[in-house]
């Protein structure tokens, strides 16, 4: 899809990167002209995530990921070229070239109207005589009106075609519907409705866009709930149901369960930051959804077998985006939704209050699986609980929680302590191995982060990167020079770039991030940010430029200390941005 230049250019100067970072990413650690953040593609807990403002664009030390504005919300938001496009043409009030109206962006949007229909049309039929069984199932559920309205709670009738045929009606095709997933192809070739006898829940995002459902069936029968198949819109992972009202929460926290009726019971009661994932454990992509509107994060699974597991697994990825976590386990009842009903509104505030740290909740499920008892269980107990405390980053968490242990099994805390910082110190040397492993590898350490760039001649392949940067930086430098054809290089992917950047050069063209991000993947994308954040003396470009291309067409020897000082010199060199 070709957008006019002047209109990239215009769109990513009335996005400035930091604006749109900002609404994702808190940006507070400084680094000279740059700004850090916890990365959003991948969980960590020390800033490694980069913006730079003069550059307009943004680079994550960890992950390898970067590009432009545009690159960063086809990431974020999981949209492709087109739709990131029109995404922030729609922010900054621009409207889109009539000759850029992509077909990828007009079939989004038609989905999205499609669901929205959709969800109009189950609403409707909830209200009407075919809807009296899912009436009489919100009545027993104590669903007040209110809340059906706030949720857009609906009901598809037990039908084989009511909605295909509603949907027809208003202009959508079949095959739209199946793209949607409202639809099921049947053996005879036609279409029959996915959503039979259930009360539907619209899945919306926090953008307002109803992008999926989940139906629960009202009677016997599996699955209990139904959710929407991946679709061009809408996917499980990315999405947490209840999370367009609960980012507005003013409680400071969001509380995660199990299931949509306890989430609308939640809201109902007044804990309106309840959400829930759909029918899948908590991914580290819903995390990072989560951690955009919250540091807080209470979760409320199953006491069961199965949720203990899933919390255990949540906590390990909410975690790593440094979040507070707390525990809350509900007594005397199934889920939230049934204590609420059974004790009230103020008893689970008390239980919220009451709720216990993840470190806590962890030494508990370590003293449930082995009971200190015995000589033989407390010797367990206390291996399990010190390779417990050995994972905690803090110096005081581990002092406070070592003596709740030792008071546990009678023991001194100085002896449990000694076993966490054995195990510890084993943890920091075996990374430290690692990393020596690592730096002793070259040809390894000189090779791209993303893993579908791979270098076949390393050293030409810096050099490359070099000219590139250098072009892209200064493009004046290159005046008068006898560039090497792109034929030239090692790389296919540097090659394609300085073959695109050469021609802007030679032409007197700007170079724009926007412009590059149409034309190449995610993964080159961030591979050339990486490349122009590598540092650069920029007041030797001659020099710099003369260099590279010796290297490039082979008119140097190729070293293989010459290769190893120049891994040493990026991995100890972190320089993005100027």
């Amino acid at each position: 899809m070709a957008f006019p230049e002047r209109f990239l250019d215009e769109l990513t100067e009335r996005n400035d990167i930091v604006d749109v970072v900002s609404q994702y990413v808190r940006l507070t650690k400084k680094s000279g002209a740059n700004l850090f953040g916890l990365c959003p593609f991948h969980s960590e807990k020390t800033p490694s995530f980069s913006v730079a403002p003069d550059k307009q664009i943004y680079h994550c030390f960890g992950c390898g990921k970067g590009g432009g504005v545009i690159n960063f919300i086809m990431e974020i938001e999981n949209l492709s070229f087109p739709d990131a496009v029109a995404f922030l043409a729609r922010r900054a009030n621009m409207p889109l070239p009539e000759e850029a109206q992509s077909e990828d962006t007009s079939r989004r949007t038609r989905l999205l109207q499609l669901n929205r229909d959709a969800a109009r049309f189950f609403h409707e039929t909830l209200k009407s005589p075919q809807g009296a069984a899912a009436q009489e199932y919100i009545r027993r559920r104590a669903i007040s009106p209110a809340m059906v309205t706030r949720f857009g709670l609906g009901f598809a009738p037990d039908s084989w075609e009511s909605l295909a045929n509603a949907m027809r009606k208003k202009g959508y095709g079949d095959q739209e519907m199946f793209e949607a997933g409202l639809v099921k192809h049947g053996r005879g070739g036609g279409v029959y409705d996915a959503f039979r006898n259930r009360l539907m829940f619209p899945v919306i995002d926090v953008r307002g866009s109803v992008i999926g459902f989940s139906g629960r069936i009202l009677g016997d029968g599996e699955p209990k709930y139904l959710n929407s198949p991946e679709t061009p819109v809408f996917s499980k992972s990315h999405n947490l149901f209840g999370l367009n009202l609960a980012k507005k929460s003013k409680n400071g926290y969001i509380i995660l369960v199990e299931g949509n009726i306890d989430v609308v019971s939640l809201h109902q009661a007044g804990f309106d930051g309840a959400v829930a994932s759909l029918g899948t454990s908590l991914t580290g992509e819903q995390a990072r959804l989560i951690s955009r509107y919250t540091n807080e994060v209470i979760l409320c699974y199953d006491s069961d077998e199965a949720g203990r597991k899933a919390a255990s697994r949540a906590i390990g990825i909410l975690e790593k985006l440094d979040l507070k976590v707390r525990i809350l386990q509900v007594p005397g009842a199934k889920d939230p939704d049934e204590f609420i009903k059974k004790n009230g509104a103020d008893a689970f505030r008390n239980l919220i209050d009451a709720s216990a740290g993840q470190i806590e909740y962890r030494l508990r499920d370590v003293e449930a699986k082995n009971p200190p008892t015995t000589d033989e269980g407390r010797v367990d107990y206390l291996k399990s609980a010190a390779a417990l405390l050995a994972s905690l980053p803090g110096a005081v968490e581990r002092e406070v929680y070592a003596a709740r242990v030792a008071e546990k099994v009678g023991v001194s805390r100085a002896a449990v302590l000694q076993e966490a910082e054995r195990l510890r110190r084993r943890r920091i040397a075996d990374a430290k191995k690692r990393e020596a492993r690592d730096a002793a590898r070259p040809t390894q350490t000189a090779q791209p982060a993303q893993r579908s760039i791979r270098y076949d001649d390393p050293r030409s392949a810096r050099a490359e990167e070099g000219l590139i940067r250098i072009l892209y930086l200064d493009p004046g430098a290159a005046k008068g020079k006898a560039l090497p054809p792109p034929e030239s290089f090692s790389s296919s992917v540097l090659a394609r770039l300085y073959r695109e950047l050469l021609h802007r050069v030679q032409t007197g063209a700007a170079i724009s991030m926007a412009v590059l991000a149409g034309q190449f993947t995610g993964d080159e994308m961030s591979h050339f940010t990486s490349v122009l954040g590598a540092p650069e003396d920029l007041s030797h470009a001659d020099k710099a430029i003369s260099d590279y291309i010796a290297v490039i067409t082979g008119r140097t020897e190729d070293a293989e200390d010459d290769l190893r000082a120049l891994a040493e010199k990026y991995r100890k060199t972190k320089s993005f941005g100027g």
